[in-house]
């Protein structure tokens, strides 16, 4: 058993934090760990807090919880950091996607071609980016020896601009490589049987190896699509999207199997507007970067935000209650899948499926486990720059990441057509970051099918910019 300072960052995002504390009781090599919460909102830290101490208090687990508004004070003599604050919340996201409508950009300028994720912002995001360089710096300073675990979007962006400007030990998280089991279970192939890899850049992953005792299941794959047919796609859900029509139009285009967010990170023709985004990823909601996709996600988020609150307060008038019956009853009038995460919580034999915590357990234990992960590529895949943040599996133990060799690679087609001019976006966000040069995001824009004229591009950029003060 050995214990550590953790630190998680923007805990007031409860359910992300409660996965992390769900899993943290679960590990009992952890057991004596101090886990200090983090957030500039006092109410929903508070929240957490309270919520945290007695999850741990019921599961029986070992911890120490402190809580502060102060970044310095979280991050000072930690062992492991957690970021996953989103500077501004979605309420910034909002306002410069209605900024850019408003200038004729359907779903705002940062949604381009391979980066439409509804809260990706890399184009505008130098609040988040800015944040992202902030927490290194002050990890050099006050926890030179400590790991971040960069949780928070862009990812890939975040991840590659950290590793540029910072000494520290650092490693990107994303789960959506965790659709793999979709596909497999959509094949009728049970994923404990399936030898499989993927490969790529965050929200940018293929399925490169699909393989059961040696033998190749893309041939299963190659006939799902010959007889897939799109009218027959129901989505449960605005994020049911891994077995869409644009998976498989992707695949035929690209001859691999889009992983996860990829599958929302594809061309201009998925996305033109919303009648074609319910066309490619299903009727009602046309995936969760349609305008009644993201609220809907936005309404799930609220009902867990006010509910846990609630659950706050309902703990602290009745100290006895059961956290436990409260959580699960409770999630009953939410969506199946926030319903199942709730369950979740308390099944001792079952992890959130955030890498986070089992990242910690194998560096700290040497408890030797794979993962998807984003750190440099370092020649992991050919024809990408080595000093470009990849998201490939690696075996993780005392000694750190150890990136697979990627086997088979990926084909050109996807790094040529693909993953190069994602790269190159990221380069141009980043450059146009670290200049501070918001012209740089005009020029950009001109290459942007929605841009009908240079004054367009620069009147969208200016009151983007002025408006939220990000020059500043």
């Amino acid at each position: 058993m050995s214990s550590v300072n953790i630190s998680i960052i923007g805990a007031g995002s409860a359910v992300f934090s409660l996965r992390l504390v769900s899993d943290l009781c679960k590990t009992e090599g952890l057991y004596g760990s101090k886990v200090t919460l983090m957030d500039i909102n006092q109410d929903r830290l508070d929240a957490v807090y309270i919520l945290a101490s007695r999850f741990a208090e019921e599961m029986n687990a070992n911890l120490e919880f402190s809580k502060t508004t102060v970044l310095e004070e979280a991050i000072k003599g930690r062992d492991f950091v957690v970021n996953s604050a989103l500077i501004g919340g979605h309420d910034f996201l909002d306002r410069v996607r209605a900024i850019g409508e408003k200038h004729g950009y359907f779903r705002g300028i940062d949604s381009q071609e391979f980066n439409m994720v509804s809260d990706y912002y890399t184009l505008t995001n130098w609040n988040q980016l800015s944040f992202f360089l902030k927490i290194a710096k002050l990890m050099e300073r006050h926890a030179p020896d400590a790991w971040l675990l960069q949780a928070a979007n862009p990812v890939f962006e975040g991840t590659t601009l950290i590793r540029r400007y910072s000494s520290i030990k650092m490693v990107g998280f994303c789960h959506g490589h965790y659709d793999v089991r979709e596909v497999a279970e959509t094949l009728g192939i049970p994923i404990e049987e399936v030898d499989w890899q993927v490969a790529g850049v965050n929200h940018g992953i293929w399925l490169n190896r699909f393989k059961r005792n040696g033998e190749d299941l893309y041939a299963l794959i190659q006939k799902y699509a010959a007889n897939y047919d799109p009218r027959r796609f129901k989505p449960i859900n605005p994020f049911n999207v891994q077995m869409s029509p644009a998976t498989i139009d992707m695949y035929r285009f690209y001859g691999l199997v889009p992983i996860g967010d990829t599958v929302r990170n594809s061309g201009w023709k998925h996305h033109y507007n919303q009648e074609t985004l319910v066309k490619w990823y299903g009727a009602p909601w046309g995936s969760p970067d349609s305008e009644p996709g993201w609220q809907w996600y936005k309404e799930q988020l609220g009902q867990v935000t006010g509910a846990t609150v609630a659950l706050a307060k309902a703990i602290e008038q009745f100290p006895e209650a059961s956290l436990e019956k409260l959580i699960v009853e409770g999630s009953r009038g939410l969506s199946g899948d926030f319903a199942r995460q709730a369950a979740q919580l308390y099944n001792k034999n079952s992890l959130s499926g955030e890498q986070h915590i089992p990242f910690i357990d194998a560096i700290i234990n040497d408890s030797s486990a794979r993962f998807v992960l984003n750190t440099l590529n370092e020649g992991a895949i050919p024809g990408i720059e080595d000093n470009v943040a990849v998201e490939v599996p690696a075996l993780v133990d005392r000694e750190g990441i150890h990136t697979e060799a990627i086997d088979p690679p990926l084909p050109e087609r996807i790094v040529k057509w693909y993953l190069k001019p994602r790269v190159l976006r990221m380069e141009w966000a980043l450059e146009a970051f670290i200049e501070r040069d918001s012209d740089l995001i005009v020029e950009i824009l001109l290459k942007d099918p929605r841009t009908k004229s240079y004054e367009q591009a620069k009147a969208v950029v200016r009151e983007i910019f002025e408006t939220e003060g990000l020059s500043e």
